[in-house]
């Protein structure tokens, strides 16, 4: 028989499960909830479902449910736009939409068959789940370069990395996890939903994020936070004036931040403040997650740590050659391959067939690797990493530098033509304050680093292009 995605609904614990605000269900309750749902889903046979992915304890019950079912599920951003629901619905064909009783569905959802996910369930034996291989999630893509491609993650791929991050982070049923992620994603959903579930934990969601809330859930239960760089850039900007705060982040037995790399100022802001050294890990929809600094681990301020067990990582360089040495400045793009990986993007057998190559997966991502097997995002091949003057330059090192003068907020580099060095480095600043002259920027770069990373053109904003993780987006600042 095949193993069960999360045992502790089979063998229920006497603890809670999962809390949104007010709502909460324990682990009898959800067995019962999620396994009506699911027995419901076995008897009426749809090839796919998708889920109106709003951050509710209904969202969470349709996507385990779903699980329990084998039946692959869709998850639908709800602050999606029309053109791309349309891409997505007509790709990946779902039978049927699970949503929270009452939600206002777009057209093109309305139109098809509809389940309400009620919470309301009887006890029975929960359905024989399928075999490893079998898709389990279908996430699309962020779209940066065409229509977004539906990522076929198969059960292996969750269960594995969920189980490599408990060896990783010691991560066990006695952890309380609080986040206030989107539910349509990987890291919200599946490493913040279902990997307390598979653990025998719990979670709470705080629905939106806010340090007062973050406050307290670390102060009373809570043992673990999740977040983005945009979430622990607030902390970093209050918790040195905000003794509550950072006696509870002080308290955690473990703050980890994904979807994007958080900046060295940050880290430090907050180690001073509360103790604590923000955990960084790697991950991808393809890849789901690749590396993490361990807990146990040195906690090396802007790298994301080691490979995890199970995964094997490298570095290649433009001929596709291996890159070898561990230098801690060779950039290489990144290589993964194991169990974590992906099957296919739906519908996509070119796509698919051009990322993964022997196995490996390339990723995209451009990163060094220390002697002690660390590796550090520098960014992504085709936006962060610029060609100037014959050197290949890393758009994430010049970042950090950046940030660490006092008149900058918030800081993105990218590379534009130039016609002696091939592109030139260019720096978008949000200010704190008075905006400092480009050229006391440029200097303060080439201080800290070298004079050919010193950007050529300094360009002012009141805000950075965010997309829902956070993520700065390159490519609506070069246009």
């Amino acid at each position: 028989m095949p193993e069960r995605m999360f045992p502790a609904l089979a063998a229920p614990p006497e603890k809670e499960a999962l809390r949104f605000g007010e709502v909460s269900l324990d682990y009898a309750e959800l067995g019962a909830i999620a396994g009506s749902l699911a027995r419901e889903l076995r008897s009426q046979s749809p090839t796919r479902v998708a889920v109106w992915a709003t951050p509710t304890i209904h969202t969470s019950v349709a996507v385990v449910a779903a699980l329990l079912a084998g039946v692959p599920a869709v998850p639908v951003n709800p602050k999606i736009g029309e053109r791309e629901l349309d891409h997505i619905v007509n790709d990946s064909a779902p039978s049927l939409v699970l949503s929270e009783p009452g939600a206002r569905l777009p057209e093109r959802l309305a139109s098809l068959p509809r389940q309400q996910v009620a919470l309301v369930g009887s006890p029975g034996d929960l359905p024989e789940e399928p075999g490893d291989e079998a898709p389990a999630l279908i996430v699309y893509t962020s779209g940066t370069t065409g229509p977004p491609k539906g990522v076929v993650l198969p059960r292996r791929a969750i269960s594995t990395t969920l189980d490599a991050l408990e060896d990783a982070w010691q991560w066990t049923a006695d952890d309380v996890l609080v986040h206030a992620l989107p539910l349509f994603h990987v890291h919200g959903l599946i490493l913040g939903i279902l990997g307390p579930l598979r653990r025998g934990g719990t979670v709470h969601h705080a629905g939106k994020f806010s340090t007062d809330v973050i406050a307290r859930e670390l102060s009373t239960e809570a043992t673990m936070m999740f977040g983005v760089p945009t979430m622990y850039h607030r902390i970093a900007e209050e918790v040195g004036g905000n003794p509550e705060l950072a006696e509870a982040l002080g308290k955690a037995r473990l703050l980890v931040s994904g979807s994007a790399a958080l900046p060295v100022h940050d880290h430090e802001r907050i180690r001073t403040a509360t103790g604590q050294r923000v955990v960084e890990r790697y991950g991808m929809s393809e890849t789901l997650m690749n590396t993490s600094v361990r807990a146990d681990g040195e906690r090396k301020p802007g790298t994301v740590g080691v490979p995890l067990r199970g995964v094997e990582a490298r570095l290649v360089d433009e001929s596709g050659a291996v890159i070898e040495v561990s230098d801690g400045e060779t950039v290489g793009e990144i290589h993964v391959r194991g169990p974590n990986l992906f099957t296919e993007y739906l519908n996509r057998p070119d796509a698919t067939a051009e990322v993964l190559v022997s196995g490996w997966f390339r990723t995209g991502d451009m990163a060094t690797r220390d002697a002690d097997g660390y590796y550090r995002i520098v960014g992504r091949k085709a936006t962060d990493l610029i060609k100037s003057g014959g050197y290949k330059i890393g758009a994430g090192e010049i970042e950090n530098a950046l940030l660490e003068h006092p008149g900058v907020s918030e800081a993105a580099v990218t590379g534009e033509p130039d016609p002696d060095l091939g592109e030139r480095i260019v720096a978008w600043i949000v200010p704190s304050g008075e905006p400092p002259a480009g050229q006391e920027l440029a200097d303060h770069v080439a201080r800290l680093l070298s004079p050919h990373k010193r950007p050529r053109v300094v360009r002012f904003l009141e805000a950075l292009p965010r997309n829902d993780m956070g993520k700065v987006m390159k490519r609506a600042l070069d246009a």
